[in-house]
């Protein structure tokens, strides 16, 4: 190995595992700044970068791309590359992106004129779902059941415009459920005004969604959702209840790891379009239509790793299963070391915890 493997290190993120892995295994690294203006420079000597990059930092919405496509340029390997984040956290890229390579996408409308919007909201159906391109979590999808309401969230999207930032009562009721079932609510509690801070920071950065209108079919008598991630040639899947009251999956928390759940249809597909699309990793987010086929909600190329590491087991993408628990970040970083270094060994080890 004549370089390095560079990481970009952030808490609670998947590079302390990397780096863990590059320790266990004496495989030389270097921790690197990509929000330092001489990144370029530190990237002198490095055979491949590492960087999980987040959605809700405002510096990393801003430059990460740019940073990856750079360092592309130089020769290094990245993960995650351009192919696989560039239509991060973007619904209407992943809109284009998915309808170009024919994607069964749950049908998808996107408007930059009022009154285009306004003449479409006349004619179609309802409910229809309204999401902006930003957000996870569904933190930032509502449900349009009537005309009225459609055209509230169309007048609203082109003039004051929407925080992509969930308020802090949003905020506030995710923490609360998944504190509750860490048994860990005084500690949410102690970190009120840490959390209200950096709310009013980061929604003063990242600005409005203002200008568009994104609309989705609502599709009906999904009791669950499916989460199908991909990371190379493994598929790890678990489906997620709807909230109790709600139309959304995503961000309910209650997931069930029950693998007679999990469509076969739906790990093809995730397959087929991660290979088409040439992406390192994607996790999707499948409802079934009426009929009973997959749909596809939205992608994106990261995920919560414990939540995948939960999966009994992983398919390859001949469908065969694979026992044993696996944390996605080691697969992430051995594929790309195998990319980079071919003529070396690397290995996983189901179950183990480093």
């Amino acid at each position: 190995m004549n370089g390095q493997v560079g990481i970009h290190h952030r808490e609670d993120s998947f590079s302390s595992r990397w780096i863990t892995y590059c320790d266990m295994y004496a495989i030389p690294y270097k921790l690197v700044n990509c929000f330092d203006s001489d990144i370029i420079e530190q990237l002198t000597g490095v055979d491949c970068l590492l960087w999980h990059w987040y959605h809700g930092d405002p510096r990393e919405q801003l430059m990460a791309r740019h940073v990856i496509t750079a360092a592309e340029v130089m020769g290094i390997k990245v993960f995650p590359g351009s192919s696989t984040c560039w239509h991060f956290d973007d619904k209407i890229a992943q809109k284009y992106l998915l309808e170009a390579i024919g994607a069964p996408l749950v049908p998808t409308y996107v408007f930059y004129d009022l009154e285009k919007a306004l003449n479409w909201i006349e004619r179609t159906s309802f409910p229809k779902v309204f999401k902006l391109r930003r957000g996870a979590g569904s933190s930032n999808v509502k449900l349009a059941r009537s005309t009225k309401d459609a055209r509230s969230f169309v007048q609203q999207a082109f003039s004051s415009g929407f925080s992509p930032i969930p308020h802090y009562g949003q905020d506030a009721k995710k923490r609360y459920r998944v504190a509750k079932r860490r048994g860990d609510l005084m500690n949410v509690v102690k970190r009120i005004p840490q959390v209200l801070s950096r709310i009013r920071n980061t929604s003063k950065m990242m600005g409005r969604e203002i200008g568009y209108a994104y609309f989705q079919d609502f599709i009906p008598d999904n009791k669950f959702d499916t989460r199908v991630t991909v990371v190379g040639d493994r598929a790890f899947a678990y489906t997620r209840n709807v909230r109790p009251g709600d139309f959304r999956a995503s961000g309910s928390g209650d997931i069930i790891y029950d693998t007679q759940r999990v469509d076969q249809k739906c790990l093809e597909i995730a397959f087929d379009v991660t290979r088409k699309v040439g992406s390192q990793s994607m996790a999707f987010d499948f409802v079934l239509s009426e009929a009973g086929q997959p749909l596809i909600l939205e992608v994106s190329y990261c995920f919560i790793a414990e939540f995948v590491h939960s999966c009994a087991g992983h398919w390859d993408s001949k469908l065969n299963w694979n026992q044993g628990h696996l944390w996605p970040q080691d697969a992430i970083l051995v594929d790309l070391l195998k990319n980079v270094y071919p003529s070396r060994q690397y290995s996983i080890h189901p179950d183990r915890t480093v």
